[in-house]
């Protein structure tokens, strides 16, 4: 059903592949819409636990296509609407922060790993960014490129990067527009596996696969949402929201469960996701 991404489930794993490899998968508005559809059909499918992104061929994703800027600079801003595309992931409380361009990703109630190989730049290095975890490949080549093309820090990257790496550092990649290869990016921590070239994808389904055997799959949801949301709280509030929500994980049969799994000895058997 989509024309410029792939999406297959290995079960417990999603994986969406940005496929437009003669362009290094480089973003059209309809890639766009494609990704945020098919990662809704992931938040419904109770077989998903995680959820792998990743580009066909050589590249990543090499941030929007130039035809689509060159439209964007003359006003038309990648305007054109897909309603069969429709599609609103995640967010199960509906928070603001979490419906701004690329922060939809937050709100995804899955873990999703961006698997990285070869360039990855611009706004395609900003969905690295908002992904929960980046396995990234010796060869890849991680750029900002926003001052080279005379732009800000767009699509959140101000938020985000210093968050992972530091003020100084973010600043650095944000002014210089270097170029990061794997080894670089994962000394740095932004990069939270460093894998061999062409490996990223089956690392990344491999870490998925374990969560799948050992974690609940509505504490994995709850553990992302305490995380995203509690990063600007003060401590109060963010204690007073966890021991609410303690209560509440007190009275789930995931609990009784993992209780039961310890005292037996035995792999548990957590309950699906259920879709939103």
């Amino acid at each position: 059903m989509y024309q410029e991404i792939k999406y297959e489930v290995d079960a417990p794993t999603a994986v969406l592949t940005m496929n437009r490899p003669a362009s290094l998968n480089a973003f059209t508005p309809l890639m766009l819409a494609e990704i945020r559809h098919a990662l809704g059909e992931a938040e419904r499918d109770e077989r998903v636990v995680g959820i792998a992104l990743t580009g066909a061929g050589r590249g990543f994703c090499a941030g929007m296509d130039m035809n689509a800027l060159g439209e964007m600079t003359q006003g038309a801003r990648g305007s054109a609407e897909y309603p069969q595309l429709a599609a609103d992931p995640g967010n199960p409380d509906g928070d603001p922060n979490f419906t701004v361009t690329l922060t939809y990703l937050l709100g995804i109630r899955k873990p999703l790993i961006a698997a990285v190989g070869g360039a990855a730049a611009g706004m395609g290095f900003c969905y690295a960014l908002f992904s929960d975890l980046r396995f990234v490949e010796r060869g890849a080549k991680l750029t900002t490129s926003f001052s080279a093309r005379g732009l800000v820090a767009e699509h959140g990257a101000s938020w985000m990067l210093p968050r992972l790496v530091g003020p100084s550092r973010a600043l650095d990649l944000l002014w210089t527009s270097k170029r990061l290869n794997g080894e670089e990016a994962y000394r740095i921590g932004l990069a939270d596996r460093l894998c061999e070239d062409g490996e990223s994808v089956a690392e990344a389904k491999a870490y998925i696969k374990e969560l799948a055997a050992t974690a609940a799959p509505t504490s994995l949801m709850m553990m992302k949402r305490q995380v995203y949301k509690h990063l600007n709280a003060e401590l109060g509030p963010a204690m007073a929201q966890t021991n609410g929500w303690m209560e509440e994980s007190l009275e789930r049969s995931d609990f009784a469960e993992g209780i039961q799994s310890f005292v037996e000895r035995r792999p548990p058997k957590f309950s699906p996701l259920k879709a939103p």
